[in-house]
């Protein structure tokens, strides 16, 4: 089975070479990299028109203005070709060494959609801020009460799709309510998820981190509705 690789960009133009290079280097069978630029201004664009226009791996697709990750990513769903479908950062977070930890229960034919948990153990982590690790443990807590699954780590990058399952989900939200909203909604549609543990690098603010406490309010927000008054 191959594999679509998602990447939403932000004022990334520091990493996006860089984490090209390493999901190019990922021991899967890649079938594309499909970049959606989300109107960055740091010079972003120009990287990824003059190194990848005419590379037979990387799609890249622009928005015009600022929509969120949410955005790119639907934009980047409806795009994939793959069997399988992966959002991957492009902040370095995350390892694309670390992709057949994904895809393995998926091909092995036992899931539908894996996660891949920063608190199962895995690889190293970094450590970084003990309230980030409360909130993200607070809201996959409150996400479990209302989808009923008993999931580690919703607010994870790492999550992999058979590819027809995330193209039938009507995905609203625009920003950092991508999580909660698409874990409820292939909770609703009763997918096989399996979880994985992962290494972890995580950023601070000063070299780039973007998601914040409002993020947080909103996941609340998108927890709450997406199980309870949505479809």
């Amino acid at each position: 089975m191959n594999l679509s690789v998602i990447i939403p960009v932000f004022n990334e133009s520091k990493t996006v070479d860089t984490i090209i290079a390493q999901v190019k280097a990922a021991p899967v069978d890649l079938k594309e990299i499909v970049i959606v630029d989300d109107g960055s201004t740091d010079g972003t664009r120009d990287i990824l028109e003059k190194n990848y226009k005419d590379d037979p791996l990387v799609r890249v697709i622009l928005h015009p203005e600022n929509r969120g990750k949410g955005a790119a990513l639907r934009t980047g769903f409806v795009e994939a070709r793959g069997d399988m479908v992966i959002v991957q950062d492009a902040d370095l977070e995350y390892d694309p060494m670390e992709f057949p930890l994904l895809t393995g229960p998926i091909e092995a034919g036992k899931a539908d959609v894996v996660f891949g948990s920063r608190f199962m153990g895995g690889g190293p982590h970094r450590v970084v801020f003990y309230w980030h690790m409360v909130g993200n443990k607070f809201l996959t807590f409150l996400s479990n009460i209302l989808t009923n699954i008993n999931l580690t780590d919703m607010e994870t990058c790492y999550k992999m799709f058979r590819r027809e399952i995330i193209q039938q989900i009507e995905l609203k939200e625009n920003r950092f309510g991508f999580e909660p909203e698409v874990t409820a909604k292939i909770a609703k549609l009763g997918c096989r998820i399996y979880e994985v543990g992962v290494s972890y690098s995580g950023r601070t603010y000063k070299e780039g981190k973007k998601i914040n406490w409002r993020d947080g309010f909103r996941a609340i927000f998108a927890i709450i509705k997406y199980n309870l008054f949505s479809k």
